[in-house]
């Protein structure tokens, strides 16, 4: 089997991740008491951090192999496409994840909810990204150079 359909998987894999946070997991979270909102959070995103982060790597270096088997330079977009999930991760979702960790327990309710409601809105763009990464691999599966 081609490395790219395997970075194709692991890169569907990872918008799927993407979609259930942000259609599933977000809703019901924000639908709890900010102390229970805040305690379902704090282990979920460490653990989505490192799903998605892994699928994205092994995604990505399938492809930098897919690229060195076929020459097509498409699979090299894709997979760099997909390790500037991290660069988002770190400069546009990072800050928001740390307003949410240093929050006080006493903090306002709707302070909790606004800054939840921020991150689950900056979490669609790896979702984005995924698509975009997903798209590419699809066109290089679909039309080989």
């Amino acid at each position: 089997m081609p490395l790219g359909l395997i970075a194709f998987a692991a890169a569907c894999a990872f918008v799927g991740i993407g979609l259930y946070i942000n259609i599933a997991e977000q809703p019901a979270r924000l639908g709890l008491a900010p102390s229970a909102m805040m305690k379902e959070w704090t282990p979920s995103n460490r653990r989505g951090f490192i799903l998605l982060s892994a699928l994205a790597l092994l995604a990505a270096i399938l492809a930098f192999a897919d690229y060195a088997r076929t020459g097509d330079t498409r699979w090299t977009i894709g997979g760099a496409v997909l390790l500037a999930s991290g660069l988002y991760a770190y400069y546009v979702i990072e800050p928001v994840n740390l307003w949410l960790y240093t929050l006080e327990p006493d903090a306002p309710e709707s302070v909790a909810r606004e800054l939840m409601r921020d991150w689950g809105l900056v979490e669609w763009g790896l979702t984005v990204i995924g698509l975009w990464a997903c798209g590419i691999f699809a066109w290089a599966i679909v039309v080989p150079a």
